[in-house]
Formats: C-alpha cells, sequence, structure tokens
C-alpha cells in the first residue's frame, strides 16, 4: 500500500512540467539576437551562423588525410589505421562498386556495426555516387527485407557471421551483389586466422569476402562528380509512432550537421582529438556525431562495436578519449561501474547526450566523476540529426534540451494548426529549420508533405516548451498526446501521469499510453513492488479524476527501439483491444 505523503514531503515535490516558473523574464537584445533570442546563450568561440561549404560528405574525409595523412584514423581492438590507409581502403572500396557498374544514385545496403569495415564502406559509398542506406542490425528480418526492397538495393555488406539473415535477404530481394566481411579482417593475422576458422560454418554461395571484393582495386579516388545536392543515405527511423521510413538526407545536409556540431565544440583541437565511437554510425546521430564529427577535425576514432561496460572502461583506460558521444543509458552503466575511477575516465572532457532525455542525477554523477561537461542535446533523424544543445559552459540550462545550434532556427508552433507560433513558455509543436533538414522520406510523398512545410519548417511530431531565452524541453510525442473522452479541450500527456507514478520510490519505470481516451499506466516495479490498486489510489490523490490511470499493468521489461526508446504504439497494440473491452 502506498501511504498518503506527509505535509512536509508534499512542499517538496518536484514541480509538475506545466508549472509557470520555466518562463523567464525578457532581457535587452539586439536586432539579429531579438530573432534568435537563444544566440545570448552561445558560448564563446560558438558562431552565430555556418558557412556550409559546397562539398560531399567524403570531403570531409579527404580533408584530414591531406591535413593529418599520418595520424590515427581508427583504433579498433588492439589494431590502428592512419588516415592515409584508411583513405586507400575507401578509395578501393568505391572503385570496386564502379567496377561492378553500381555507381550514381545506386543504392547500398550497410549492415554493419561500429567496425573498420562500416567507415571504409560509408565513404566508399559516398565516393562512388551511390547511396548509403542505412538500418538497424536487430531489425527484424520481414522489415529489412521490406526496406531492401523499397530502396531497390544494389548491394548489401553485412558480417559473415549473419549469413543466415543475407540468404534470407538475397532469397526474398534477389540483391545481386552481397559483400561478408569479418570483424577481424583488419586484425592481426593470426587473430584473422582464429576468426576464420571459428567462422567456417558461415558462408552463402554467390556472395564475395570483403578482401576479394577489394583485392585489386586501384587506391586512387574515383572521379565522380557529385553536388551537394545529391542524396547520400537513406536512414530508416526507429518508427515509435508507426511503420520506419527511410529519411533522405543530402551530402549537404550531413556536411552542415557535422559543422554545426563540431563549432559547438570551440575548444576542440584538429588533429588532436580521440573519441569514443561506441554509438552506432547506422543511426543518424552516431554517423554525425562519432563519425563524421571526428572525422572532420581529423580525431582518431575508438571503434567499439557494442557497448559492454569493462569492455568500454579498459578502451578507456588504454587509448585515453577525450570526446564521448553518447546515450544516458552508456552514462548510468559508467556511473554504476564499482572501481570505475582506476579506468583513467578522466581523460573525458566534453560529451553530448543524445537519443533519450539525460536525467539530472545522471548528469551530476558522470561530471564529478570525469570533471567533464555532460550535456544533452537533441535531434531527430529527419534533421540529420542534431538540432540542438545545451552550451559547455555556465549557459546550459539543466532539464532542457537546450538551444538551437548555429545556422538553425526553432519555433513552438499550435498544436491544432502547425502554423501559428505559440507565447513563449506555452505548449506546442516543435518546428525546425536549417541546413540540415532532410530531403524528404523515401518514396513517400504524402509523409513528406505532413512534416516539411512549403517554407522549409520541419515539424518535428515532438510537443515542447521554449523559454524567453530560446531554452527548450520536450514534453511528449504528438502522437503520445490525448483528449480526455469527455470532450476535454486541454491535451493531457503521458508526462502528467508519469511525474506523479515516479513519486513512489517501488517504481523503477514507467510508461502511460491512452486508449481511447482513457490513460493506462504500464510499470516495471523494483523487488518491493506495489499493487495497482494503491498506485492508483495514490494518482487519485495526486491527479484530477480524467488523469488517474484506468489500469495499472506490471511488466518486465518494455518493448524499446535499439536506441532504448519505448515503443508506446507497442503496448497499446499489445494490450489496446483487451483493456478497451473491459
Amino acid at each position: 500500500m502506498i501511504e498518503p505523503l506527509p505535509a512536509s514531503s508534499k512542499a517538496n515535490l518536484k514541480k509538475s512540467w506545466r508549472d509557470k516558473s520555466f518562463i523567464i523574464p525578457k532581457t535587452q537584445r539586439d536586432d539579429l539576437k531579438s530573432q534568435r533570442v537563444w544566440l545570448n546563450e552561445y558560448q564563446d568561440g560558438v558562431p552565430y551562423t555556418v558557412d556550409v561549404p559546397r562539398i560531399a560528405v567524403h570531403q570531409l574525409l579527404r580533408s584530414s588525410v591531406r591535413r593529418f595523412p599520418n595520424n590515427t584514423a581508427i583504433y579498433f581492438e588492439g589494431r590502428k589505421l592512419s588516415y592515409r590507409t584508411l583513405n586507400y581502403e575507401v578509395n578501393k572500396f568505391a572503385n570496386a562498386l564502379l567496377a561492378q557498374g553500381i555507381g550514381k544514385g545506386a543504392r547500398v545496403v550497410l549492415l554493419l556495426p561500429n567496425i573498420p569495415q562500416m567507415i571504409v564502406a560509408f565513404y566508399g559509398t559516398m565516393k562512388a555516387g551511390a547511396v548509403a542506406v542505412l538500418t538497424p542490425p536487430v531489425t527484424e528480418p520481414e522489415e529489412l527485407i521490406r526496406q531492401i526492397k523499397e530502396t531497390d538495393a544494389s548491394v548489401l555488406v553485412t558480417l559473415s557471421n549473419w549469413a543466415g539473415l543475407a540468404k534470407q535477404i538475397k532469397d526474398s530481394t534477389h540483391v545481386p551483389h552481397i559483400v561478408l566481411t569479418d570483424p577481424a579482417d583488419y586484425l592481426s593475422l593470426p587473430i584473422r586466422l582464429i576468426s576464420k576458422w571459428r567462422n567456417r560454418n558461415f558462408s552463402l554461395t554467390n556472395s564475395l569476402s570483403w578482401r576479394t571484393w577489394l583485392n585489386g582495386r586501384d587506391k586512387k579516388s574515383p572521379t565522380v562528380d557529385i553536388s551537394p545536392e545529391d542524396l547520400a543515405v537513406i536512414i530508416y527511423t526507429g518508427g515509435t509512432t508507426g511503420q520506419s521510413k527511410g529519411v533522405m538526407l543530402s551530402h549537404r545536409n550531413l556536411v552542415a550537421n557535422a559543422i554545426q556540431t563540431r563549432h559547438w565544440l570551440p575548444s576542440a583541437i584538429e588533429g588532436k582529438e580521440r573519441f569514443l565511437c561506441v554509438v552506432p554510425f547506422f543511426h543518424s546521430y552516431g554517423l554525425t556525431t562519432a563519425l563524421n564529427v571526428p572525422v572532420s577535425v581529423g580525431a582518431s576514432l575508438i571503434l567499439k562495436a557494442q557497448f559492454q561496460i569493462l569492455d568500454v572502461l579498459k578502451a578507456i583506460k588504454k587509448y585515453k578519449p577525450t570526446i564521448f558521444p553518447g546515450s544516458p543509458s552508456m552514462y548510468v552503466a559508467i556511473n554504476n561501474f564499482k572501481g570505475v575511477r582506476k579506468y583513467g575516465i578522466k581523460s573525458i572532457k566534453a560529451c553530448i547526450s543524445g537519443s533519450a532525455p539525460l536525467p539530472v542525477e545522471v548528469q551530476e554523477a558522470f561530471e564529478k566523476l570525469t570533471k567533464g561537461k555532460l550535456v544533452e542535446g537533441y535531434g531527430l533523424t529527419e534533421a540529420s540529426p542534431v538540432t540542438h544543445a545545451n552550451p559547455l559552459d555556465k549557459n546550459r540550462r539543466l532539464g532542457t534540451i537546450g538551444v538551437p545550434l548555429p545556422s538553425t532556427q526553432a519555433v513552438i508552433v499550435d498544436l491544432m494548426t502547425s502554423s501559428r507560433e505559440v507565447e513563449a513558455g506555452q505548449i506546442g509543436e516543435l518546428a525546425i529549420r536549417g541546413p540540415q533538414v532532410m530531403m524528404g522520406y523515401w518514396k513517400n510523398d504524402v509523409a513528406t508533405n505532413q512534416v516539411l512545410t512549403n517554407d522549409g519548417w520541419l515539424l518535428t511530431g515532438d510537443v515542447a516548451q521554449m523559454d524567453e531565452e530560446g531554452f527548450c524541453r520536450i514534453i511528449a510525442r504528438k502522437a503520445d498526446m490525448w483528449y480526455p473522452e469527455k470532450g476535454g479541450k486541454e491535451p493531457a500527456f503521458p508526462r502528467d501521469v508519469e511525474e506523479v507514478i515516479y513519486e513512489i520510490p517501488q517504481i523503477k519505470e514507467v510508461a502511460v499510453v491512452a486508449v481511447a481516451g482513457k490513460p493506462f499506466a504500464f510499470i516495471i516495479g523494483g523487488r518491493e513492488k506495489p499493487s495497482a490498486e494503491s498506485v492508483i489510489a495514490y494518482c487519485k490523490r495526486r491527479l484530477p479524476p480524467h488523469l488517474v490511470p484506468r489500469f495499472v499493468i506490471f511488466m518486465d521489461e518494455f518493448p524499446r527501439t535499439f536506441i532504448g526508446k519505448v515503443l508506446r504504439r507497442e503496448l497499446a497494440k499489445r494490450y489496446g483491444k483487451e483493456i478497451a473491452s473491459e
């Protein structure tokens, strides 16, 4: 049973996100800053706008090869590749594509984790003028097959121990070329031989091995005429609110976002930084922050194919990364690891957290351990993805996603019309405009027209608030809000209910979903979880009747995307008919 809170505790309850104290009084600004109020909050050294060069994305690599040819580009499981060697491998991959007639506009599926082959294949695809199709390896085979059919891919590059999946894909899609690679292909000969023996049973008829694919190819860069406006990648969304869609990003989109994000790190030193690259490159957040940004500054990339806490900490101790783009779950794991300080994590001086909200407690604990700066950012695949970040200096604001990046505009628009801008502090839909905004969705004009306006604004689908100084905080996905069943005009959000349920100490995680205008709470409890009746009773004391959950359902785990976001639509789908009939 959950006891009523004593009077002294009530005063200490966390204020609701609807509290008006989020609005901060206006200050005097000049003309430029009156249009983009957040420019007052920029860290020294961060420009208001960026000049996006008219180059293709692989020219970020070419620039670093010219400036730092002998610098280490990749550290991977005890081996390293210089920028010059990496570029040779990239050129060979590009020339292998062109030799097969796979060039301008052809689609190349890269189903790979963070290993050297992913970097080689990505930039090689770019140099050939082809289009990289990126999707999570954990995608269900049926969905993966749908995506490959939809993009009419010419090549699939994947791991040899995923040969079974590759066969399913080939049988269903008839993709012409399949290239299989072993993570050990860039490791020492003894390790390669051991790995080859271990994977001896993984094979696929008519496929090519990575080394055969590259063997004998020219190390010189091919000359393909590529425009910044050309399509560079198709990245499939996580599908949290519906079937995943292929987001089309141009070379200009990717270059712009890499430069915008790089300028958010004014203290980064060209040719001197080391990035810990564990966020996956097949996700837009990893593609920009852990691949294109470090390559653009000639940094060393410390690659990890997956996040395994002890393995990552050993890599930190050995390679001493200085910048670590990651997700809250990664920082939580580091904070909670016993004896973490002995792994030399003080080398990390800057981190931008993405993919999910960053709890203040996690941020403070991580900074105490590393003495570096960990700030929350925001983005979405449709914006390449980064649009907002907190300043790395004193101007950051805890509990927010920060302010728009250079050359990025943001407004909050009315939830009903998606056109009228609302007053500071009011809730609405976050809209973005900037050079990082996508071209559209692949073969889906209807969906494209729903989110892109004629004057270049991207409707994010996220409900947010912006204060008088331009700091934003995300409230919910627009698709997750609901209107109370009895004609209520004020929208309700999962956060309204979740904030109250999180006050119960025995609750580890909660997700609220509306079915037919009624909220239902899905809960992961601790060792001593409360009863459903006591949770509802507590909510009745703290919430208006229309926000009290109709049912409370305890679960061991939530359905999630590969980056950890709760799939609320899956919860509604699994239980919707059952609970709506009650």
